[in-house]
């Protein structure tokens, strides 16, 4: 069971005091997420004006700041469509990076997806299949090449437990009944983070956090980093179901 940290997505600059942002910060933060059980890393590189963006400078001073901090810890990155909302670009600004990252998530909801993947697995990058919901999921079934992603992830709104819990069990038992090889990993967003991590343990499957997907603890208290956050994760793992 992996537990993935996710350092920082895109949420404003200031919205929490840890919030990493430079390479530097992200390479501190990693390190500690690491230290607290973490097993892999997504991040979201921003510029210097604190905006996400894929160009290839940002992308590789981001990727080697966290490889020097934490060698051999997969690292990936988000292709999200909002920081570049053009396909021809997304696939153009892929093909130019000079540092290559581990994995990148693709959701399979927006319009480069497919193309995007393709690009990726070309260049010998990982693709993290993001399924946001059972429309997604029905449009990543059809792709040809969909046992060849590294995960599947199944990546839910912020909602409550009660509107997300039925929707994550769609999805899963449609990857399960199609015979969908590849491992899942399931993640919410603030008031669907925890229970998901919690049905993520019951179920045994992967999952994620980090200030990206919330930026409190368990018991709704201001979470201090993410570091922090990983720590609360593995406890909730760790008991019973």
């Amino acid at each position: 069971m992996l537990l993935k940290a996710c350092l920082n997505g895109g949420r404003p600059v200031g919205s929490h005091p840890a919030l990493p942002v430079t390479p530097v910060q992200l390479a501190e933060a990693a390190r500690e997420a690491v230290a607290a059980g973490a097993g892999a890393l997504h991040l979201h590189p921003r510029d210097r004006s604190g905006r996400e963006s894929l160009e290839a400078e940002v992308v590789a001073a981001a990727l080697n700041a966290v490889r020097v901090a934490c060698p051999g810890v997969p690292v990936g990155i988000s292709s999200g469509f909002w920081i570049l909302p053009d396909v021809a670009a997304q696939l153009a600004a892929a093909r130019a990076w000079t540092v290559l990252p581990g994995f990148v998530s693709v959701n399979w909801h927006e319009p480069h997806a497919e193309s995007l993947a393709g690009t990726l697995m070309g260049r010998g990058v990982g693709v993290e299949a993001g399924l946001w919901n059972v429309g997604a999921a029905h449009a990543f079934l059809e792709w040809p090449d969909r046992d060849r992603a590294l995960r599947v992830l199944v990546e839910l709104p912020d909602q409550s437990a009660e509107e997300v819990l039925p929707e994550a069990a769609a999805i899963l038992t449609l990857l399960d009944e199609a015979g969908v090889t590849p491992p899942r990993l399931l993640h919410g967003l603030d008031r669907s983070v925890w229970p998901l991590v919690r049905e993520a343990g019951r179920r045994g499957l992967s999952t994620r956090i980090g200030l990206e997907d919330t930026l409190t603890r368990p018991d709704g208290t201001l979470a201090a980093d993410n570091a922090d956050l990983v720590r609360a994760a593995r406890r909730v793992l760790a008991s019973p179901p």
